[in-house]
């Protein structure tokens, strides 16, 4: 079994699927799955342990400490017959994806995941791959696989926790808050509302650009926002769930075992 890990800034997410599965509908099809905050990530070890894993995938954007624990928790896991571990990195060329950044390796190891998680989903499709997570990643995708490159900008929960905390006398706001109407008649609200207005123009404001040189977009929404900035969105998309694991899977079948 092949063991994929995405450690990302709130969470951990994991899935389990057979090594000798290499087609493409194989994708997304999880053995087993799970996700888990970092201060459980020691509860992995049992979920990880009775499985017959031969190769984990960890893709890491949550610091050197995180790295640390989860080689601890595989050492606990497999101590007795030791699996290889390897650390998912960017690259010039991976997974059907060529990285246009300046330097390669400096794209974040989970937007260069998930655009191939997208792009082996939606092949010869011009793509903007929307990730909303603490961070909000937006990223454009040639229908050739080329990675053109994208922004970053504060997540939903960070952007209304930052204005709640740093204007005075704005109450903290929580990103559930449901917003109906586009103008908003009361503070919690005019935030939220601002926030999604702000992750939301984002996204279309790269669709638009994107679709000047690509023709038709398609536009892939992700991540545990994902939910509260869909119906924000005027432009035509579909939420795909783990797109970073989609992309580590995607990535393991192009690469030994």
């Amino acid at each position: 079994m092949l063991l994929l890990i995405d450690a990302g800034n709130t969470r951990v997410k994991w899935a389990v699927v057979p090594s000798s599965r290499r087609d493409p509908a194989a994708l997304g099809q999880w053995t087993e799955s799970g996700m888990v905050e970092h201060a459980q990530l020691r509860s992995l070890g049992d979920a990880w342990r009775k499985h017959r894993v031969v190769r984990v995938l960890a893709s890491n954007v949550a610091g050197q400490a995180m790295r640390e624990g989860l080689e601890q928790v595989l050492l606990g896991a497999f101590g007795m017959q030791p699996v290889p571990l390897e650390w998912f990195a960017s690259a010039a060329s991976l997974g059907g994806i060529r990285n246009n950044y300046r330097n390669p390796a400096q794209l974040g190891c989970d937007r260069f995941a998930s655009s191939i998680g997208a792009h082996a989903l939606f092949p010869s499709q011009p793509l903007v791959v929307a990730t909303c997570g603490t961070a909000t990643t937006v990223d454009a995708v040639t229908a050739d696989g080329v990675f053109l490159g994208g922004m970053i900008l504060p997540g939903l929960g960070l952007m209304a926790s930052s204005l709640a905390k740093n204007t005075a006398q704005l109450p903290q706001v929580a990103e559930h808050l449901d917003i109906a109407e586009p103008f908003a008649d009361h503070t919690d609200a005019a935030i939220v509302s601002g926030c999604l207005a702000a992750q939301a123009g984002a996204i279309e404001r790269t669709v638009a650009a994107h679709a000047r040189h690509g023709g038709t977009v398609r536009c892939v929404l992700s991540g545990g926002a994902a939910a509260l900035i869909s119906p924000h969105l005027t432009v035509p998309h579909e939420r795909v769930d783990n797109l970073v694991l989609i992309g580590l899977h995607k990535a393991a079948m192009n690469t030994s075992c």
